[in-house]
């Protein structure tokens, strides 16, 4: 098993993208702690669920001594948790902009700036966020998105050289999916999706396993030499 005996907090992990990454880190031996304000949608005894929202800074600083008392350490942090609030950018409201920001951005650094130094502490660990497609490229009526998963990958890269500066081995990259069968597409038109398939080079969308199965390599020994990077996984899509 790729991360026996490991302790892995996945923070969006109720479904979805993290309830993929969850029950493959356990599958692969790891004590997971899925962190989300709902109940996981899966049935993973093996997988404990943490009421948390990431943007309250106060609560994170609760979880992190709740979870280093009981496990004792943390080895890997996924930041997957976030949400859309759309429109174009002459109807956003503040709401809008503020919840997506403080939700998909503040909540990424509210974590990593408690576990990323517990890390450098403990001898080294692996931290894994989750950006976009969209963070890469742009999308018309996602600007508070689009945002914000760019300011996930300019964490990514600034952490990757922060968190190595002592020489321990805390690997930081992060992952940008295109666009994933979801609760989020659910609602989103068949032609509209069928739109997002012709854009990639594959012809189809992908699927949450798809996303996890690259979150298992960046957590694990075998990706040992790999930090500040970030891995598409969009199918060839370029918006």
């Amino acid at each position: 098993m790729k991360l026996k005996d490991k302790v892995a907090v996945v923070t969006g992990g109720a479904k979805g993208i993290g309830g993929e990454i969850c029950k493959l880190f356990a599958k692969e031996g790891a004590k997971v702690i899925a962190v989300d304000v709902t109940q996981p949608v899966y049935d993973a005894p093996e997988v404990e669920w943490y009421d948390l929202n990431v943007a309250d800074s106060g609560a994170c600083e609760e979880f992190y001594k709740y979870a280093v008392g009981k496990y004792g350490r943390i080895d890997i942090l996924v930041n997957n948790a976030g949400i859309t609030r759309d429109a174009m950018t002459r109807k956003m409201t503040d709401e809008m902009w503020n919840t997506v920001i403080s939700v998909n951005l503040t909540g990424v650094f509210n974590l990593t700036r408690l576990i990323g130094p517990h890390m450098e502490a403990m001898g080294g660990g692996s931290i894994i966020s989750i950006s976009s497609v969209v963070g890469e490229y742009g999308n018309i009526g996602q600007a508070n998105y689009a945002a914000s998963k760019a300011g996930v990958i300019g964490l990514t890269k600034t952490w990757a050289k922060e968190f190595a500066r002592k020489g321990v081995p805390v690997r930081v990259n992060c992952i940008a999916p295109g666009y994933v069968m979801t609760d989020i597409l659910k609602t989103v038109p068949q032609e509209l999706l069928d739109k997002f398939s012709s854009l990639t080079m594959l012809g189809r969308l992908g699927q949450p396993e798809e996303i996890a199965k690259p979150a298992l390599f960046l957590a694990s020994d075998d990706a040992s030499y790999i930090t500040g990077h970030v891995l598409s996984v969009n199918g060839g899509m370029r918006l």
